[in-house]
């Protein structure tokens, strides 16, 4: 259950109209390194999450009142995250893929970890949200949490990068994305319930 939870919430934070995915598409499109984009990608964000869940979420889980700050500030970001994805289905987006290529893999590399480590919301979603989850979790649970977040982000780039010829024309219509973005709406909705379930059963009853 912690590997499928971590890829359920692993994937819905993953899978969103982003500048990273963005360069991920263009470079798919282009047959422009699509393996090696992938491949930096994947890396990039599966060692965020591993020190995310062996340090924060090991904080996390030696301090009770740390582990129910998470536990309420990680459902919250889930619920205006999963919002968030709500309103952006009912408004419709694209993704445009770009037609510029990068010159040389020296290139690729410092526009890829630029995207990702620049970005201040992989931090979020690594250090905070996944690490400060997996922090209610012993230890072996936490690892498998991680490990099923770090299987989402590398189905969903090598995906995304291989399946990009075919994925360029879809994603330029909005109905696609409202498709995906409610299917991110609800896993996040799902999983924030999941957490505040155990927390508010007791004043249900």
């Amino acid at each position: 259950m912690p590997f499928l939870q971590g890829i359920g919430l692993g994937g819905g934070l993953i899978i969103a109209i982003g500048a990273q995915n963005a360069f991920v598409l263009s470079q798919g499109v282009r047959r422009n390194f699509p393996l090696q984009t992938a491949f930096i990608c994947s890396l990039s964000d599966g060692l965020l999450i591993l020190l995310g869940v062996s340090g924060v979420g090991a904080l996390v889980a030696t301090n009770p009142l740390l582990a129910q700050l998470a536990t309420w500030c990680g459902a919250l970001f889930l619920l205006w995250y999963g919002g968030r994805s709500f309103r952006s289905a009912l408004q419709g987006g694209s993704l445009e893929a770009s037609t510029e290529a990068i010159p040389s893999r020296r290139k690729l590399l410092l526009a890829t970890l630029a995207l990702t480590f620049l970005n201040p919301h992989v931090y979020l979603d690594t250090f905070v949200l996944i690490g400060g989850l997996s922090g209610q979790l012993d230890q072996t649970e936490r690892y498998l949490f991680g490990a099923g977040a770090m299987t989402a982000s590398f189905l969903w780039f090598f995906a995304l990068s291989l399946g990009a010829g075919l994925l360029a024309p879809l994603f330029r219509k909005p109905l696609a994305w409202r498709f995906l973005d409610g299917f991110v709406c609800l896993t996040m909705w799902g999983i924030a319930i999941s957490l505040l379930w155990p927390k508010l059963q007791p004043y249900i009853s």
